[in-house]
């Protein structure tokens, strides 16, 4: 008898976990991985930040913890100051009582509650994301409930840079209550970020056409090791007085890649409507995955909630930023020295983990079937994975593979 599964489908593989195993297979020395979305230190290792290892340590040896459930929606300390951090403890919002955190499973769990809350509770059916973007954001949204899925313009791939002028037509033409999905920094693949101005012009945009914001923030000081800085546009959005949700992460920006530590925050006009919505969301986790983990909040929580300890991750923060910037200050120098046919000036205009080189499809096969450097199709590298002792090898690999193919030039 035939199983009853047996027409389904195998679903396409995920892109970079693949990559991944196909980079573990390989047996080649040389062989580096640009794909992994995770800082590594100059030696091509993971770095378990130093004061969360003097967390671990603190919350083994305290014995009034408990493996008890946290509240269904979280660990109430580590949500309240994630909110802070994001707007800034002068933030009107957070003053008023407006702005409300709530802990969600990292980034991604924190996208997908925002998203079932405003499909589900708010009636939105419209969601925008740039072209390109992460490439998780349609699933998330598709799956949460949202009819429709569309793109605005983004990477420009003539001048590698932003298309802000599509992006504003784009945005002009989507219709009135649609869901507009920004990167709060360090744009995700393209490292490319509209200036303070372009932002302005934006806001100014979404007020006007009544689109509701959703930020997406995974590298809050990751990306300029300047945790003010990286929170620039959506402090700016609230300080507009926009209602918007935020998804952040604390992912990258704790290396707490595994807990799954992130916080929803949500922002309104009016501070009466808080419990209601709280109430909600709610119910959404509760059918969902009823309560989040303690251990990573925890540690998040007791971090941004003590003085000290907070400027010792903020000098961690800028340990990894500053080993990204001067990835890509290295990178560019010498395929500039090398002569490499094209401009490479967007490496280091682009911030934060990852770069969109602008290599073509056959740039990047070769790079990955005859150097064994493995990097996604699109062209987007992860800076981290770049060292000292493997930045000549890459450099030359690419300069090899530029002036082989016959793409568009660079």
């Amino acid at each position: 008898m035939a199983s009853r599964f047996a027409a389904i489908e195998t679903a396409p593989p995920i892109e970079v976990f693949a990559l991944n195993k196909a980079y573990a297979d390989d047996t080649f020395p040389q062989k580096v991985n640009l794909g992994v979305g995770a800082y590594r230190t100059d030696e091509g290792k993971p770095w378990v930040l130093p004061i969360v290892r003097e967390m671990e340590k603190k919350l083994a040896a305290d014995e009034t913890l408990n493996k008890e459930y946290l509240p269904v929606l979280g660990f109430e300390p580590m949500a309240s100051a994630a909110t802070r951090m994001l707007l800034g403890a002068d933030s009107a919002s957070v003053k008023e009582g407006r702005a409300s955190g709530i802990q969600c499973l990292s980034g991604t769990g924190a996208l997908r509650v925002g998203a079932e809350f405003l499909a589900h509770t708010c009636g939105h059916s419209v969601v925008y994301s740039s072209n390109p973007t992460w490439g998780n954001h349609s699933l998330v949204f598709l799956s949460a409930g949202f009819k429709e899925y569309k793109s605005y313009r983004y990477w420009n791939a003539a001048t590698k840079a932003l298309d802000f002028e599509g992006l504003i037509e784009d945005l002009k033409n989507a219709p009135e209550n649609a869901v507009i999905i920004l990167h709060a920094c360090a744009h995700n693949p393209t490292g490319v970020d509209p200036t303070h101005e372009q932002w302005k012009q934006i806001a100014d945009l979404m007020e006007e056409r009544k689109l509701f914001p959703f930020f997406d923030s995974a590298y809050q000081g990751f990306a300029s090791g300047d945790l003010e800085r990286d929170a620039w546009a959506v402090r700016y959005f609230d300080s507009r007085g926009f209602e918007m949700v935020c998804a952040q992460s604390f992912a990258k920006n704790f290396g707490l890649y595994n807990e799954r530590v992130g916080n929803l925050t949500i922002v309104t006009k009016d501070a009466g409507v808080m419990g209601a919505i709280r109430s909600q969301i709610t119910l959404l986790v509760r059918a969902n995955y009823s309560n989040p983990p303690n251990h990573g909040a925890r540690i998040v929580g007791t971090v941004l909630n003590d003085p000290a300890l907070f400027d010792q991750w903020k000098s961690h923060i800028k340990t990894m930023a500053d080993r990204i910037i001067s990835m890509r200050q290295g990178l560019r120098e010498r395929l500039e020295k090398l002569g490499t046919p094209g401009t490479w000036n967007h490496i280091t205009d682009q911030i934060g983990m990852f770069s969109f080189t602008g290599l073509g499809p056959l740039a990047v096969d070769k790079l990955i079937n005859e150097h064994h450097i493995y990097l996604l199709k699109g062209g987007r590298i992860n800076m981290c994975g770049l060292t000292t002792g493997n930045i000549d090898y890459v450099a030359n690999a690419i300069h090899q593979v530029v002036i082989s193919t016959q793409e568009a030039s660079l």
